[in-house]
């Protein structure tokens, strides 16, 4: 039986492959995010004028916009209801920019109108992480032990990662919807800006299908590895 960290042939079959679409997606993002960060908008709004006017059209007055250090480092905190956008998106009057601060507080908008997706995703983080950290010893230890529900169990809370990359497409998917619904709404973009914007979040969904490929790769390798398998 080969050792789970080590490369085997379901590793080099479904692993590998895996993890190059996902080089790939990483790869397309940052250069179509670098195109369009080159590309002004006539508005002449930057990334943190376009998220507040966003969310005080919505009457998230009450949600903040902060800038964060970092590349691509742009997110939505539930917990603290704020909006945080890189430099680069905070400052910048961009295609690129108002782009990713419309998708943000498309999240911002999810979270507020209790969008079934996002909250089903937030309310399984903790069992994910728990997942993500015990899964793969407690496989292991169950195989040593020769003890199969013990690695049924570890290959179940591993399947949690899964689930959580599964849940996220539809939330990103539904935050870039409403980010081009809502800069055309309030005229924010042109219509050659909004092919632009369109763009940029079409690349930052593909990391996200990259990143589901992966986990079902390694789930995958984890089942034919040690599902029904007894140590000899």
């Amino acid at each position: 039986m080969p050792f789970f960290f080590l490369p085997d042939r379901y590793y080099i079959l479904l692993v590998i492959p895996a993890m190059l679409v996902a080089l790939w997606a990483q790869m397309r993002v940052k250069s179509t995010f670098a195109r369009y960060s080159s590309v002004g908008l006539c508005s002449g709004l930057t990334g943190a004028q376009a998220a507040r006017r966003i969310l005080d059209a919505n009457g998230l007055s009450d949600v903040r916009v902060e800038a964060v250090p970092g590349n691509l480092t742009d997110h939505y905190d539930p917990t603290q209801r704020v909006v945080r956008l890189s430099q680069d998106v905070y400052y910048r009057s961009t295609v690129a920019a108002v782009g990713v601060a419309a998708h943000e507080t498309g999240h911002a908008v999810q979270h507020a109108t209790g969008y079934a997706p996002l909250t089903i995703r937030n309310a399984i983080i903790p069992l994910t992480n728990i997942g993500s950290t015990i899964s793969i010893p407690l496989v292991l230890l169950g195989f040593v032990l020769g003890w199969q529900p013990l690695v049924s169990f570890g290959i179940l809370l591993f399947s949690l990662v899964t689930v959580f990359q599964l849940i996220t497409l539809p939330v990103e998917f539904n935050a870039s919807r409403r980010a081009l619904a809502t800069l055309d709404a309030y005229q924010m973009v042109t219509p050659q800006e909004h092919d632009g914007v369109r763009s940029v979040l079409s690349a930052a969904a593909l990391t996200y299908v990259a990143a589901l490929i992966v986990s079902l790769a390694n789930l995958l390798r984890l089942i034919l590895l040690f599902g029904g398998r007894r140590r000899d």
